[in-house]
């Protein structure tokens, strides 16, 4: 009977790190494939990102470089805090399901990816309230009119609503 539960707890052990090595040979596949295929960049330069809504709005001159300044000014902290979240989700895949203190990491790992998700939602609500004062109450109205035409799945993976 012990034998048949050592044969049946290797083998269980064997096929989480098989599945564990499979899940990250297709996360990496994913990410790079993801890099090759991203869209070509804006007419300003930017990616289509969460806020290629905004170049829908006629903003003026004045405008776009306010924007512009408070989207660079907030830049190194949002870089900063997407640098930790990929840092703490590295540990967390580096780490052996076997590995004694593997519930512990795992835990802090998840305590501190909620706290870092907290704290670059906050950043990004900031930011979203800082351009919208920039915008006049009428394209104020025509961005709600535009998030409102976005599907629901785009808005639910956090890519939207923008400012």
């Amino acid at each position: 009977m012990k034998a048949i539960r050592n044969v049946l707890t290797a083998t269980l052990l064997t096929a989480g790190a098989v599945l564990t090595a499979a899940a990250a040979m297709s996360v990496a596949s994913a990410a790079e494939q993801a890099a090759a295929t991203q869209p070509p960049p804006g007419p300003e330069g930017r990616n289509h990102g969460p806020w290629h809504m905004l170049g829908k709005l006629d903003l003026s001159a004045a405008q776009k470089q306010q924007i512009k300044d408070i989207l660079d000014a907030a830049r190194p902290q949002m870089r900063s805090l997407h640098q930790q979240l990929q840092a703490n989700a590295l540990i967390l895949r580096q780490t052996q399901p076997t590995d004694p203190n593997y519930a512990n990491i795992a835990s802090q790992a998840s305590q501190t990816h909620g706290s870092l998700t907290a704290q670059m939602m906050a950043q990004r609500a900031e930011m979203r309230a800082q351009v919208f004062k920039v915008l006049t109450p009428a394209q104020q109205t025509q961005l709600a009119a535009l998030e409102a035409q976005m599907p629901a799945g785009r808005r639910s993976r956090g890519h939207g609503p923008t400012p």
